[in-house]
């Protein structure tokens, strides 16, 4: 099997763990390349609105370095955010079979690019850009992006709507493989005691026995749309009804002025939560609510979460998993971004949903989310590398 170097942007809570049961569950020989330190030392989030780390393990059980970053000011937000001139001196003395790339929008992962194309090693690539809710690119974008992905010789995509990406910018089928995005499933056990037990405390500290429970839990910016979340909550809401943003951001100051205004709605604000602390807080909740909109969200992790501790979710038409995740009727409530009044219309579906039909949503998406682990991206992984050994069509 060939040695696959990875190159990614920063440690990530999502993918971190996947390196690690990557090496532990596979015969596999990789190394990680970082290009940035944020999430494992103390950094400002600016969407967040504060400074953190992850509070989880990101670095140990896998082998990996920290290529040095030269940018002025490091980061994902910027093409030269991360710059790294030595990253082909590293790949080279590690001398990979293949070259697999998270992303391209970075001086780093083009010159990545570059250095192996010259050589002749082989890129795979893994995004997950969507085109759900703005239609195809331009026609000079859709040029250079069809000109990008002839450079990669497998592509892993995490989706439906991803999948539909790909082949619109002409990436044939043969080339293309399903890595589904997936998160750390041991993490978010619905049936762990601790989980649940902080859970319940959370609830009786908030006053929320008795009430059904709608979470959104993220960065509060306005390309999620919690204001207009709140919105429809305050516009449907019953008196048993509870609405709980946990997070912080651009639009919190906003949102509390907005429920202060109005006493008799049941509105709770938590602050960011880190990553032990996220299960908790999902296990409030009897709906998790992602209404973005937009090409912002291209997939949507938390769903994943959420789905795996058996809660149901509400999630516009333009979230990335919708259609792989959040099936009406089943998973959760799903509504089209374009109409105005149809987030409130949905919610009020939702928060009257019968106990009954609850608890079978709830069973449906555990067992969905239990289709997207990283058992399953791993094999798309695998199928990846094995198709570039295999003998090609003339």
């Amino acid at each position: 099997m060939r040695r696959l170097a990875i190159v990614v942007s920063h440690p990530v809570q999502y993918y971190s763990p996947w390196f690690r049961w990557l090496r532990a569950r596979t015969p596999l020989e990789f190394r990680v390349f970082y290009l940035w330190d944020f999430g494992v030392t103390a950094q400002r989030d600016p969407q967040f609105g504060t400074t953190f780390r992850w509070d989880v393990d990101l670095l140990s059980g896998y082998d990996h370095e920290f290529v040095p970053n030269r940018a002025a000011a490091p980061g994902t937000h910027h093409f030269r955010g991360l710059d790294n001139p030595s990253l082909g001196a590293r790949l080279g003395a590690w001398r990979p079979g293949a070259v697999l790339l998270f992303g391209y929008n970075w001086l780093s992962h083009l010159r990545a690019v570059a250095w192996a194309r010259h050589r002749g090693v082989p890129l795979l690539f893994r995004g997950d850009s969507h085109l759900l809710g703005r239609g195809r690119p331009p026609l000079a974008r859709r040029l250079l992006l069809r000109l990008l992905y002839r450079q990669f010789a497998a592509i892993t995509y995490v989706g439906a709507a991803n999948r539909d990406y790909f082949r619109a910018l002409g990436v044939p089928e043969a080339r293309l493989h399903f890595a589904p995005h997936s998160v750390d499933a041991d993490r978010f056990d619905p049936d762990a005691p601790a989980d649940r037990r902080a859970a319940d405390a959370l609830r009786a500290e908030l006053g929320l026995a008795g009430r059904r429970v709608v979470l959104f839990a993220g960065k509060l910016h306005e390309r999620k749309q919690p204001a207009a979340l709140l919105a429809a909550f305050a516009a449907v809401a019953a008196e048993r009804d509870a609405l709980v943003f946990v997070g912080d951001g651009p639009e919190l100051p906003a949102l509390r002025a907005f429920a202060a205004a109005r006493p008799g709605l049941t509105v709770r604000f938590l602050p960011f939560a880190n990553q032990t602390e996220m299960p908790a807080r999902y296990l409030l909740a009897d709906i998790f609510a992602l209404p973005s909109r937009g090409s912002y969200e291209t997939w949507g992790l938390a769903v994943n979460e959420a789905m795996h501790l058996g809660v149901p979710c509400l999630v516009s038409d333009l979230v990335g998993c919708q259609r792989d995740l959040v099936h009406p009727g089943e998973t959760g409530w799903v509504f089209p971004a374009a109409e105005p009044d149809a987030l409130a219309a949905t919610l009020r579906d939702a928060l009257r949903t019968p106990d009954a039909e609850l608890a079978r949503r709830r069973r449906h998406a555990r067992a969905a989310a239990a289709g997207y682990t990283y058992r399953q991206t791993t094999a798309g992984l695998l199928q990846a590398l094995a198709a570039l050994d295999a003998p090609q069509c003339p």
